[in-house]
């Protein structure tokens, strides 16, 4: 049985790639910030942790519990969108996204990374369309922006680190998602966004390593 680890699976984008990896068969490892959550995964048939990714404490004690897994496919998913002005964010704004976005993925892929090279898997983390400098048209949410920028930049190191060991890492934008952070008038569902970045992933090849792809897999700039 394959085996996928989802980190930031409450809602959204990570709770449907559990519900899909679990109707496939596969054995799902999951996050969530809050108990409740917990449940709710373990409930769709998953393996469920709590886990609050700005706590370095917290995910140390991931780190544990994981050791000795080997992961076919690990999504980074969760995130936070932040202020949705250009202008100067507050320290506390910038704390918030920064530590969700970046820094959580500065701590955990390290860990995640030598599980899914173990396997010669596959290793996602969600980035945006938004993230992508050479397609900057606007500031708006600017700090997101600047976030998901930073973020395909640990993906890209975490590529060059764990690539020759034997993970496949990539950046996804999903799409312009129907969930909390895309809104009702979004283009796609959260079960077509899904079933594309899993389709895409299933099927990239190692010499895609350090790629920055659209959900259906064409190339974005960076």
């Amino acid at each position: 049985m394959s085996t996928v680890l989802i980190l930031g699976a409450s809602r959204g984008i990570g709770h449907e790639l559990v519900r899909q990896y679990r109707a496939d068969g596969w054995r799902v490892i999951a996050t969530a910030r809050k108990a409740a959550d917990c449940e709710e995964l373990k409930r769709l048939g998953a393996e469920a942790h709590q886990l609050d990714v700005t706590n370095a404490e917290g995910i140390a004690g991931l780190g544990w519990k994981l050791d000795d897994e080997k992961i076919d496919a690990a999504w980074l998913v969760a995130g936070v969108y932040g202020p949705d002005h250009a202008s100067f964010p507050t320290e506390q704004e910038f704390d918030q996204v920064m530590h969700t976005n970046v820094l959580a993925a500065m701590r955990l892929l390290p860990i995640v990374a030598p599980l899914v090279a173990a396997t010669r898997g596959k290793l996602a983390v969600i980035s945006s369309r938004m993230g992508s400098i050479g397609e900057r048209t606007s500031n708006q949410g600017s700090l997101y922006r600047a976030s998901k920028a930073a973020l395909n930049s640990v993906l890209a190191d975490a590529a060059l680190t764990y690539g020759p060991q034997g993970a496949t890492c990539l950046s996804f934008h999903p799409g312009w998602v129907q969930t909390d952070m895309g809104g009702s008038a979004a283009t796609l569902t959260v079960e077509q966004s899904v079933t594309a970045l899993r389709a895409t992933l299933a099927k990239a090849q190692p010499s895609q390593n350090g790629a920055f792809l659209n959900y259906d897999g064409a190339q974005i700039p960076w």
